[in-house]
């Protein structure tokens, strides 16, 4: 997947008020720009940390730069998490997701049978239909486990909740988490940040709810990001 043109590189500042971040351009100049991260973005905003951007070329924004990646010790980190469900798309209908091959259909935010909300797919296979849900990780620690969520989400328990009652029914349900770390070698529930999300994700995949894990490979040259390998999941 490409980003929406070239990436170009600053020096963090500082990130605030969630959707803003100030950079420092090569040129010594001074750039806010929009940063499409809702999370607390933990071990993502360290003052100096090398950032790549885009702009936009719609005059009617505010913020006409758009922050992308961050720099994290060794490893590259996707920090736009509107990137996370186009991935996941690409690789469902790439077949990276072995166990949904030979899908018949794909649908974007698909209600739940309940009624109580939208999954961000719902994959149709032969004989049967599977909901997904998508989260995504830019968390790690120093041995490369991947780790969420970074914030305590009652979003994300919420569709857990979803998901096993969905199961409980005899419906297909799946979580993929998409891996925006570069060095993840495995991802586990983040229990010290919220131990509930932790617990039920515990609950949903002893319901059989599946948990899968893709991780992302970046070229900045090329501006593109694509998810090109499983990362195991241990809960």
């Amino acid at each position: 997947m490409n980003y929406p043109g070239a990436l170009s590189e600053a020096r963090l500042i500082r990130r605030y008020k969630r959707f803003l971040a100030d950079v420092r351009t090569p040129d010594g100049g001074v750039l806010t720009i929009h940063c499409p991260n809702t999370g607390s973005m933990l071990n993502c905003r360290e003052p100096e940390s090398r950032v790549w951007y885009t702009t936009s070329a719609d005059v009617r924004r505010k913020y006409p730069q758009t922050w992308q990646i961050v720099e994290v010790g060794r490893h590259l980190v996707g920090i736009n998490t509107g990137m996370a469900n186009p991935l996941v798309g690409e690789a469902i209908e790439s077949g990276l997701v072995e166990s949904l091959a030979g899908f018949t259909a794909v649908r974007r935010e698909a209600a739940y049978e309940s009624g109580g909300g939208r999954a961000d797919f719902l994959v149709s296979l032969s004989g049967e239909q599977c909901y997904v849900e998508v989260k995504n990780v830019s968390l790690a620690d120093a041995d490369g486990t991947g780790l969420f969520p970074d914030a305590v989400t009652e979003r994300g328990q919420r569709h857990l909740r979803e998901l096993t009652a969905l199961r409980r029914s005899g419906v297909r349900a799946m979580v993929i988490f998409c891996v925006a770390h570069d060095g993840v070698k495995c991802v586990r529930p983040a229990d010290a940040i919220d131990p509930r999300f932790g617990e039920l994700l515990r609950e949903a995949a002893l319901e059989g709810v599946e948990l899968l894990a893709y991780g992302a490979t970046y070229d900045i040259a090329e501006a593109s990001v694509v998810l090109d390998r499983q990362v195991p999941v241990l809960i």
